[in-house]
């Protein structure tokens, strides 16, 4: 078996635990935490599986690197830490590990990544003989994998659009959703996440991945941003109380143009309140879904909704991307040490865990 380290616990750390414990190639034998509280817990608690794994969390990095984990999720987050996520992704495939993570935005797309950040992972590759690969915590096999296959039905293709559609009051991440995301925020308050040019570097790279796997050249990579207030305050059950004029809903789009066409667009649609903005796209139904629009011939529409911890969809899609991530593992040890992307790495189905909880 192989055996796995899970760096951080957080939205996806604590489904990766679950993930890892559930495949039957992986062997969980170490979580690393930041928090001093979560210092001793075991990883069974940490997961939210419901019973003890014997594992207790550490933060002594060096310690858990120095056993030579044969895989690291390094599910810590690199939204606000970018150069020391890097930093500590190269350290561990420094170390001979396999790393898989949603940490590095611009390593979506390897190969048209910053040549430093490029330069850097496969110095890393070459000294100790690990792997990296990244997929999107949005989740993204949504933005890549996913509609790429489904194009492959069509006759002809015209435009490639993935939408996230969320209700982030059941999103358990109080400063990303009120302060990266601006909700609850005055209306002249501007979100860093969709402050000009910072969706193009989060999401740009799944556009030119499926710009590349479906053979076309962007001519440019746009944006576009709409807000609406919160006509009537609102009071959520995790999140607290949201005033009125105050930002209640974003949608944003980030557009690979073709031949002056948006053609390949990613869209993000989400509201703190399903009373905001009701005349934009909503899910079918609960707090939350991903859908893949492929217009053509025919049209084809794919929407997916995964619920996890207690039927939220938060967590539903978190636990779809790490365990995308966590599915790879044991593709990428078999692989030649290198820098991969999700055109690289197939999407295999759960060989030897039906039945298994």
């Amino acid at each position: 078996m192989i055996p796995t380290t899970v760096w951080g616990t957080g939205n996806v750390g604590r489904a990766a635990i679950r993930a890892v414990e559930a495949h039957p190639a992986l062997k969980l034998t170490a979580v690393l935490v930041h928090d001093p509280a979560k210092v001793g817990r075991d990883a069974g608690d940490l997961g939210g599986l419901g019973h003890d794994l014997g594992i207790a969390a550490t933060s002594d990095i060096d310690a858990v690197l120095a056993t030579g984990p044969r895989a690291v999720v390094y599910a810590a987050s690199g939204d606000i830490r970018p150069d020391e996520a890097l930093a500590d992704i190269v350290r561990a495939i420094r170390a001979g590990a396999v790393v898989v993570t949603p940490a590095t935005y611009a390593l979506y797309d390897q190969r048209n990544a910053p040549p430093e950040m490029r330069e850097a992972v496969l110095a890393a590759v070459a000294e100790g003989g690990g792997s990296l690969f990244v997929s999107g915590v949005d989740p993204g096999w949504g933005n890549d994998v996913l509609p790429l296959l489904i194009s492959g039905l069509g006759t002809t293709v015209d435009v490639v659009r993935c939408q996230e559609i969320f209700d982030y009051s059941t999103y358990d991440q109080h400063d990303s959703v009120r302060y990266l995301v601006g909700m609850g925020q005055p209306m002249d308050y501007e979100p860093p996440m969709i402050a000009p040019t910072v969706p193009s570097m989060v999401w740009g790279g799944q556009i030119r991945l499926m710009a590349r796997a479906l053979g076309v050249e962007l001519d440019e990579i746009r944006e576009t941003v709409d807000r609406r207030p919160l006509e009537t305050t609102v009071s959520t059950k995790t999140m607290g109380e949201f005033e009125a004029g105050t930002q209640g809903a974003v949608r944003f789009e980030v557009q690979g143009i073709v031949g002056g066409v948006a053609r390949i667009v990613i869209e993000h649609v989400t509201r703190i309140h399903p009373s905001c903005a009701p005349d934009w796209p909503v899910p079918p139904d609960g707090d939350g879904a991903h859908r893949v629009v492929i217009e053509g011939r025919p049209r084809i529409e794919v929407t997916v909704e995964a619920t996890d911890e207690g039927g939220n969809r938060a967590a539903g899609g978190n636990a779809t991307a790490a365990g995308r991530l966590v599915n790879a593992i044991d593709w990428l040890v078999a692989a030649e040490p290198g820098l991969y992307d999700a055109l690289d790495v197939p999407l295999r189905p759960a060989t030897g865990r039906l039945g298994r909880s």
